[in-house]
């Protein structure tokens, strides 16, 4: 059996060295086919690197969440701000205008609902549909540590194999169970296995702690999940200190789409991730913006 990694010796991340990316702008895309670079490119701006995502796929397990009751009164009108869509298929072809010029990232896992065990999931979605589509990418949750984590890595490198026969990228969201410590250990671990199997971008929490380790060490561009709803003030420092600490953006969705004025928030959201303005400033322009009656 292989031994795990005990050494003593410690370990040298070299957080201050970028990786380098000859070929393209993006972070280990260099070698991929021209079409899944050219998805890439519209889901993170290749003038800045970065992205900024408005996740709204939380109903596939937990129902009509807060906020998105109404897809179509509440969240339609906020994708026109957001550098790509993080939905279901299902939301996609009732909700959605098909006129929309956004990227798209699919859903493409599922199964068990909040009452049940949430890494006993499964693909739910073939690749062919994501093509009839014409999704930017396809995601899926990965449980390291879960009870079904081997059948989640396995989802994911399935999806990896698939997507790459039609140039689509995948990116993989890394899900933390209840009982589980959200620290730079872990998520060095999952950033690492998914990027390892084939994934082209990964998904992942924020720490304030050694969160630049996980960037580092991860050699693909990791977009840093907004998780629950946080005061916009916390939002926008989080949002900030993961860009500062290394990530190519954001993939948020509470935290915009719960906030009392969702379209001011993600416009402050984006000039952090994409202008890197400080978050007491992007605090003020959300208040000018929240005092409009349009936002």
């Amino acid at each position: 059996m292989p031994e795990a990694d005990t050494t003593k010796k410690a370990k040298q991340y070299h957080e201050n060295t970028p990786q380098e990316t000859p070929g393209f702008f993006l972070k280990g895309a260099g070698q991929l086919d021209w079409g899944m670079k050219n998805r890439l490119s519209r889901i993170f701006n290749p003038e800045t690197g970065k992205t900024v995502m408005l996740a709204i796929d939380h109903g596939y397990f937990q129902g009509p969440t807060t906020g998105l009751e109404r897809i179509d009164l509440n969240i339609v009108p906020l994708m026109p701000y957001a550098d790509a869509i993080m939905l279901t298929r299902g939301i996609l072809r009732t909700v959605v205008p098909s006129t929309l010029n956004k990227p798209i990232v699919m859903r493409s896992s599922g199964g068990p609902s909040i009452l049940k065990e949430l890494s006993n999931e499964h693909l739910t979605v073939d690749i062919e549909d994501a093509i009839r589509m014409n999704v930017a990418a396809i995601t899926l949750q990965v449980f390291v540590g879960g009870e079904y984590e081997s059948r989640s890595i396995r989802n994911m490198t399935r999806l990896v194999d698939m997507g790459l026969r039609y140039g689509i990228p995948t990116l993989a969201v890394t899900a933390v169970g209840k009982e589980m410590v959200r620290d730079a250990k872990y998520f060095r671990l999952a950033c690492r296995m998914c990027a390892e199997l084939g994934a082209q971008m990964v998904k992942t929490y924020y720490v304030p702690e050694g969160f630049e380790t996980i960037t580092a060490s991860c050699p693909v561009p990791i977009v840093m999940a907004g998780g629950k709803k946080l005061p916009e003030l916390e939002a926008l420092t989080m949002a900030y200190n993961a860009i500062q600490g290394g990530a190519s953006g954001v993939d948020m969705g509470r935290n915009i789409f719960q906030s009392d004025a969702p379209r001011a928030m993600i416009t402050a959201v984006r000039k952090v991730v994409h202008e890197n303005m400080k978050p007491k400033d992007a605090l003020d322009l959300f208040y000018a913006l929240k005092n409009k009656k349009d936002l």
